[in-house]
């Protein structure tokens, strides 16, 4: 069978055999290969966890617009028929939520009075959902408060408190982290639009399906309501987005350009383990070459041997980067099997192949110098 091998992969074989004679000189080499595939892989695969898992905590803001009078021109408010025209531009299958914004005096107790920023709502039942109580819709009366607000001041379902002089009654208590994140609800007091008494709209929030809509969503608005003067500003949550993936895509490149330096002292510590080798192989060279071998097969045999080196290294750091990526989407995202995303099986193969180019690269100069060592003086040697 080892004939039959030999006969087929001659240069492969030998190279094995050279490796396994100084067996703790290569697994050395192969060590240094395997922390430069382990570090460019983990940090690699860190830098994706990490993007995911704030990915996850901004929720699907990518599909959301926001729409504000433009101050810079003497704006201050979003007219009805504002609304009525991004109602008209974004088509049914995209949610726009007018709001009114105004600061008024809050008392939540007898001994809590406070000035707090209130929200108005036509339709809240379309942006919130509740943890006690229900949304009313049409909501006419009453007030909805965020979770956080109702535990700092014991609030319920059916609790009064004083806004503005009058007292409302609060229907529901507003489940955190649903809705608009613009409109996030924890801190939020939401009362009916019709009990404010300014006529126009602070903001408009939309949301569309898809990110894409929303893209298109944004510049139908801009077109519509920004022809003859500038009315409005038009911003885009989904630009945020690319900003933060603009931002982790740098910082996975810095972070694998160092990590690529700890492959770059493997690669030394090849050139050194064949360097040496080749020293000490002076004598079996020249026999080689003085049976019949020729430069190109010493220099087939050595640069296998590199290969071989960066190849085992390569795996096998391929194999406990694996490990490392369990551990590191469990804890980051909650989820391990999140390591077998594309992303990550990137990283992995840029790792293994600059594993293997540096080791092929390491062993250009020794198989070189090994190769053109001329059999009589390589005998004497």
């Amino acid at each position: 069978m080892f004939e039959r091998l030999y006969r087929q992969f001659p240069t492969a074989l030998m190279a094995r055999r050279n490796l396994t004679r100084t067996k703790m000189r290569s697994l050395l080499a192969s060590l240094g290969i395997v922390i430069g595939v382990v570090a460019i892989a983990s940090l690699g695969m860190f830098g994706v966890a990490l993007q995911y898992s704030i990915s996850q905590n901004l929720g699907d803001i990518g599909n959301q617009v926001t729409v504000s009078p433009s101050g810079e021109n003497g704006v201050t408010e979003l007219s009805e028929r504002d609304v009525r025209d991004i109602r008209r531009v974004a088509g049914p299958e995209v949610t726009v939520s007018p709001v009114k914004q105004d600061v008024q005096p809050v008392a939540f107790d007898r001994q809590t009075n406070s000035t707090t920023l209130v929200y108005g709502l036509d339709r809240p039942a379309e942006v919130y959902e509740a943890s006690d109580g229900r949304v009313p819709e049409p909501f006419r009366t009453g007030a909805l408060v965020g979770e956080s607000l109702a535990e700092e001041h014991d609030l319920h379902p059916g609790s009064t408190i004083a806004v503005n002089g009058s007292t409302v009654r609060v229907r529901a208590v507003l489940a955190s982290g649903d809705g608009f994140s613009q409109l996030n609800p924890a801190n939020r007091l939401v009362l009916p639009a019709s009990s404010f008494d300014q006529r126009g709209y602070s903001q408009v929030y939309l949301t569309a399906p898809s990110g894409t809509q929303a893209n298109e969503t944004a510049m139908a608005v801009r077109s519509a309501l920004n022809d003859r003067e500038e009315r409005v500003s038009v911003t885009e949550l989904g630009s945020l987005v690319d900003q933060i993936n603009q931002t982790f895509q740098v910082v996975n490149t810095v972070l694998i350009g160092i990590a690529s330096i700890s492959l770059l002292v493997a690669g030394i510590s090849i050139l050194n383990v064949m360097l040496m080798s080749t020293v000490e192989r002076r004598g079996e060279i020249g026999v080689l070459r003085a049976v019949g071998y020729q430069k190109r097969d010493v220099l087939k045999i050595m640069l296998m041997e590199a290969t071989l080196l960066g190849v085992v290294g390569g795996v096998v750091g391929v194999l406990l980067s694996l490990g490392a990526g369990l551990a590191i989407n469990h804890y980051t995202v909650g989820d391990a099997t999140a390591v077998f995303r594309v992303a990550n099986a990137w990283y992995l193969l840029v790792a293994f192949g600059f594993a293997v180019v540096t080791s092929i690269v390491s062993g250009l100069y020794p198989a070189w110098k090994a190769a053109s060592e001329e059999p009589v003086e390589a005998l004497r040697g």
